[in-house]
Formats: C-alpha cells, sequence, structure tokens
C-alpha cells in the first residue's frame, strides 16, 4: 500500500501507541524502514513461531493486517487468536470511492457483521455521516505498485525465503501496466459507443456482469474456483432464462486490466450459447451510469454490488457477501432473476449505508492523503464508531 502504513505508524504514536511493523519482502522495507521496524527473512512454516516471540519480545498487544486472505496474514491472524490479541483489518473501502475499510477479526466473508438484514433497521432513520470526497488516486496506487515491484526484485537476495502470494517480478509488471495503459486508450476508442448504445437503445433492457480481480481472494468465499468458471456459469444461465430481447454486459475490472483478458472465452461462449451479439464485453465504461440503466447486475461478491443498490439496481451474488440480504439482494435463484429481478428496498441500502459508515468504514483513501494533510494517513476517522464492535 506504498507509504499507507508509515503515515499510519504516525497517526498510532500520536494515539499514544507503541509500533513494530514486520517487514516480509524488500517492497515493504522501501516504505518502511527505521527501528520500529523489524525485517523477517524465514521461510513461511517458521513464521508463526517468529511472529510469537515478536509479540514477547515487544510487548504487542494488538495487529493490523491489510486483508485477511493472503498466507502470511491468515497464519498471523491464527497466532493472534491463539495469544488473544485483537485483530483489525484493513481493505479497501465497502463504500467507494471515499472510504477504507477497517473491521476486527476480518472482513468480507468474515465479517463479524450481522447477517439479518433486521438488524440496520435501526440505522434506517440515522443522521446523515459527512462524507469528505477525495482525489484521484489511481496514478499514485500505479505508481506505488510499480516502486513495490522493483524492490521486491532486486532486493530478492535479502529475503531468499519469501514466497508472495502472487507472481511478482518488475520487468513483467512493468510490461503488463504499460500494456495496460495502452489498452485502456484503446479500449475507450473502441468502446466509445457502447455506452450510448446500452443506455438509450437498450435501456433497462440488459444486465450487468461484474467481474473482479482475478487473484481476488473473496473469491475463496465462494464455490468458484476462477472469474472464468463464474463468466461460463452465468452466460449459460442467462442464455437459457433471460427474454430474447435482453443482453448481458460484461464488465472488466480496471485493476485487472494488466492482468487478464476474457475475450477468446466470451467469443468462444457467444457460439456455444448462441447469444452472439447479445453477450457483449467492455473494460472502461462509466460504471454508475451503465449500472443504472440496467436491469440488474450480477456478481461473486464484488462491492460493486452497494454501488448498485444505491441506484435501486437489482443485485444477485453468486457467493458469500456482506450485503447479500433479504430485502437488499434478490434472493431468487438465478435464473428467475434473469427474469423478474427484484429491486432493493431503499429503506434497507439506506439502514446498511448508514450502518457501515458508524462501524467500519473511514473517510480517506490508502494512497493519497486530504489536501492540507501534513502528517499522518489524513484518513478521518470516524468518533460514532460502537466501541464494542470496532476498533
Amino acid at each position: 500500500m506504498g507509504p499507507f502504513y508509515r503515515r499510519f505508524a504516525d497517526d498510532l504514536r500520536d494515539a499514544g501507541l507503541k509500533v513494530t511493523k514486520t517487514n516480509l519482502n524488500a517492497g515493504d522495507a522501501l516504505f518502511f524502514r527505521g527501528p520500529e521496524a523489524v525485517s523477517y527473512r524465514g521461510t513461511p512454516a517458521a513464521w508463526p513461531a517468529y511472529l510469537r516471540e515478536l509479540v514477547k519480545s515487544r510487548g504487542i498487544d494488538g495487529l493490523f493486517v491489510f486483508g485477511d486472505g493472503r498466507p502470511y496474514h491468515r497464519a498471523a491472524i491464527a497466532v493472534a487468536r491463539e495469544l488473544a490479541l485483537p485483530v483489525f483489518v484493513f481493505e479497501e473501502g465497502y463504500l467507494r470511492p471515499y472510504h477504507v475499510t477497517l473491521e476486527r477479526d476480518g472482513v468480507n466473508g468474515f465479517s463479524r457483521m450481522p447477517k439479518q438484514s433486521a438488524a440496520f433497521r435501526a440505522f434506517e432513520e440515522a443522521e446523515p455521516v459527512d462524507v469528505k470526497p477525495t482525489g484521484n488516486s489511481f496514478r499514485y496506487a500505479g505508481w506505488y505498485a510499480t516502486l513495490y515491484s522493483i524492490a521486491l526484485t532486486t532486493g530478492a537476495l535479502l529475503y531468499p525465503r519469501y514466497e508472495h502470494h502472487r507472481p511478482l517480478n518488475m520487468f513483467v509488471e512493468a510490461y503488463r501496466w504499460v500494456h495496460s495503459g495502452i489498452s485502456k486508450l484503446w479500449y475507450a476508442r473502441t468502446e466509445r459507443d457502447v455506452l450510448p448504445t446500452m443506455t438509450q437503445q437498450f435501456d433497462a433492457r440488459y444486465f450487468v456482469l461484474a467481474l473482479q480481480v482475478h487473484c481476488d481472494f473473496q473469491l475463496t468465499h465462494s464455490r468458484f474456483q476462477s472469474v472464468e468458471q463464474f463468466i461460463e456459469e452465468a452466460v449459460r444461465s442467462f442464455a437459457a432464462h433471460a427474454p430474447t430481447s435482453d443482453q448481458l454486459v460484461i464488465k472488466h475490472h480496471p485493476l485487472d486490466r494488466a492482468y487478464r483478458n476474457y475475450a477468446d472465452l466470451i467469443a468462444r461462449l457467444r457460439i456455444q450459447s448462441g447469444l452472439g451479439a447479445r453477450l457483449v464485453y467492455v473494460h472502461d465504461l462509466h460504471l454508475p451510469t451503465l449500472l443504472r440503466h440496467s436491469r440488474g447486475a450480477v456478481m461473486i461478491n464484488s462491492t460493486v454490488g452497494l454501488q448498485a443498490l444505491e441506484y435501486g439496481t437489482p443485485v444477485k451474488i453468486l457467493g458469500s457477501s456482506i450485503y447479500d440480504l433479504e430485502g437488499m439482494t434478490d434472493q431468487a435463484p438465478l435464473e428467475r432473476f434473469w427474469q423478474q429481478p427484484t429491486a432493493p428496498d431503499p429503506a434497507r441500502v439506506r439502514g446498511f449505508r448508514n450502518y457501515l459508515l458508524r462501524q467500519n468504514q473511514v473517510n480517506g483513501n490508502f494512497y493519497l492523503p486530504f489536501p492540507g494533510t501534513t502528517r499522518g494517513t489524513g484518513l478521518v476517522w470516524p468518533e460514532t464508531w460502537d466501541k464494542e464492535s470496532a476498533p
């Protein structure tokens, strides 16, 4: 996350806390150095024992991680629970683009949030929470990712036993992101007529299939082994059950542009399913507009679903998600969703959003502090959090 944890350490110190940061590779070390940083150079198998000793020697009484799906983080969380230490998990915001998520114990499929929509009714008429718009941080995220991969590759000999959760090499990453930038310009040109066509000619006569990043750990909270499997199942279901007047728009994830392209798969499915031109594949269309004009949206468990619900768009979830609740998402089988999608109850959506803002959403982003910030993360730490359930 670039310099985020270094900035976060400032926030912790300002709150009167001591900080220890564990670096697992040279990419980590690039952004966090000094006496508070320790480097782990052992094997993944020996990591839990090392962490137990670190907790004891430094008097650590709480653990923060970014994401709860990475193998090192899963092992660290297990150690923390064994030692009765609280665990706080950062993740990209449930409410995008102006928030980050911070939850006790875990996020998404591991979240401690209530599983019944009735639990959020008390928040339906809650006072609005002020939200400050953040700047465009995409270029910063790309730049930090590039620096991280360069450091990880060139400093690999310093951490010879480190195992990353996905292949990461600076030369490959550089090629991919240059290719991604060129592709973005290409799609902007070749897809420029798609959005007007869908929102005018096919207004309310198409469904959106929202894809996730191919290595998203949230896929583990579903029966799908890959994004490809999800695409194939959804397309075949659509071909068999959707009205012949409707189209299916498959929306690529922008952060996966550098790593995956499903054009060949979708071309094959157009033929096999008989959908032909009714199966549309897009990359960089304006998502809010695309969702607002659709009949409904289908996804595994992407937070795109929360955006869609706020627009009043019917949503069908095929994995496990914190917002897959009665009165919000469609609870009927997928084959029925294509025929009669059920719109969300605005009051239920409002209550759920108000709950998130008061329990686990922090205004800001990981990459770019608010203008005028001279120290720390620049995140606006909420005063409304329930002290029993939130950090």
